[in-house]
């Protein structure tokens, strides 16, 4: 009976020194966080989608709070927020931020059922990423969207879904964040980010394709051949060509779509435009005869 009676002293002598001594360490090293990621944390939307760069808003909150102390705010921005909550941020801080044009997320392939056949069948595990580490997929393009929809199941926001005609992935524009998720979900890298543009107007190659002219416009209707004539014809010097296939500068690219009208396949795209006012021909004689009336008349 002594011998469980000091059992229980001896234990409870050892969880008493132990507590003790696990409080002073908690003091000693305790690590006081600044009171301001806190209140950043709670301007922020909280969705936690990780298109900052940071793992969560906490994380984004604890890079705003350092980059204020560092003294600029830039290359910071929550992609869900946008420019209202990141002004919030920079008045909680007491710091300015720089206006940023706002981005959404863009499916550079028009590679569709009629523009690009099936030459086999895939039998497997139905992801993009799956696909994609098996080979070319179903068709010829060994660079096209493959249609398994990994980018839609990694939307949190509901804005991008498959169109079961075209077997490609549409983005609602009102519902995209630009938060990034779709871009790092795609294997082949064809989505992605670019300014949303005025009035949401855009003019960008929708072709991702690197394999020369020939071989790309074999697998693709609308592939782009990588014949420069868009470049040529383009005087804000916009858009470059690398392996094979053009690319826009969307901060260059004034929306002239004069590279939309000269490109032979259509692989250049203009987005939500108005429609072009038809050109009149004007016969060589009656532009005469006009000029004839208007020189009497004066």
């Amino acid at each position: 009976m002594d011998f469980m009676i000091w059992a229980v002293i001896v234990l409870g002598a050892i969880a008493l020194v132990a507590s003790v001594v696990l409080y002073v360490c908690a003091k000693k090293f305790a690590v006081e966080e600044d009171p301001r990621i806190g209140q950043v944390l709670e301007a922020l939307p909280g969705a936690n989608c990780g298109g900052c760069g940071f793992p969560g808003c906490s994380g984004m909150a604890d890079a705003l709070v350092k980059a204020c102390d560092a003294g600029s705010l830039e290359g910071l921005l929550c992609p869900v927020g946008g420019q209202q909550v990141m002004s919030e941020v920079a008045d909680l801080l007491g710091m300015a931020v720089a206006n940023t044009d706002p981005k959404v997320a863009v499916v550079r392939c028009n590679g569709t059922c009629e523009h690009r056949p099936r030459i086999a069948e895939y039998s497997g595990l139905r992801t993009c990423f799956a696909m994609n580490s098996t080979g070319a997929g179903e068709t010829g393009c060994g660079f096209g969207c493959l249609g398994c929809g990994d980018c839609v199941a990694a939307c949190l926001f509901d804005a991008i879904h498959m169109n079961p005609e075209t077997g490609l992935p549409e983005v609602d524009e009102e519902k995209c964040v630009a938060c990034g998720a779709c871009v790092k979900a795609c294997p082949r890298h064809i989505i992605e980010l670019r300014k949303k543009g005025v009035k949401g107007r855009r003019v960008y190659v929708q072709c991702v394709n690197k394999d020369k002219g020939v071989v790309a416009k074999k697998a693709c209707e609308v592939a782009c051949i990588g014949c420069g004539k868009c470049q040529k014809v383009c005087q804000f010097d916009a858009i470059t060509i690398e392996n094979n296939v053009s690319y826009i500068d969307f901060n260059k690219c004034r929306l002239c779509r004069k590279c939309v009208e000269e490109c032979p396949t259509n692989a250049i795209v203009a987005v939500n435009f108005p429609p072009r006012k038809p050109k009149v021909d004007t016969p060589a004689g009656t532009e005469n005869s006009n000029n004839k009336e208007k020189e009497a008349e004066a």
